[in-house]
């Protein structure tokens, strides 16, 4: 009696974990600073990131591309976790499909490559499929967060303004 009591409260606390960390994550979206084209681009360069098979690097990518484009590092840092340890194995597998399908090569591939370091240990060949086939799957992803980030940023500071 006592485990289920006790399973049905930590089935509890791991959704109110959830809603709080969601609550947070979009709260720290709200506060950023700029205007909402800023913001958007940086969301955008870092969920563009986030697709490419750089794992370990994709931080440091985003927040440079961010600089250089003009965008929000801030944004560019957080849009980066679009990549989590749910999703990484559908972007790379993703990434090496498309890759193979533009270079027409095949190359050996494992699920457990989860860097790019590691990527490397297969050669340059499959290193530059997964590159070039994490480029061409980011755009859109990248393209649709920007218009999205562009749009709630917009609406969230028009009701601030508004007092609503």
């Amino acid at each position: 009696m006592k485990e289920t009591e006790i399973q049905r409260g930590s089935k509890k606390s791991g959704r109110l974990l959830q809603k709080y960390n969601i609550r947070k994550f979009v709260e720290s979206i709200k506060k950023l600073p700029g205007d909402p084209h800023y913001v958007a681009m940086g969301m955008a360069i870092g969920v563009f990131v986030s697709i490419t098979p750089t794992m370990p690097f994709h931080t440091v990518i985003a927040i440079t591309l961010a600089l250089v484009l003009r965008g929000s590092k801030a944004a560019a840092a957080i849009g980066v976790w679009f990549c989590n340890p749910l999703t990484a194995p559908l972007f790379y597998l993703g990434s090496y499909k498309t890759g193979v399908f533009i270079f027409g090569k095949l190359a050996p591939f494992n699920m457990k490559y989860e860097s790019v370091l590691e990527l490397m240990k297969l050669g340059m060949d499959a290193t530059m499929a997964m590159i070039v086939g994490g480029i061409i799957l980011g755009i859109l992803p990248g393209i649709a967060a920007y218009f999205i980030t562009r749009k709630i940023i917009t609406k969230i500071r028009s009701r601030r303004i508004s007092g609503l």
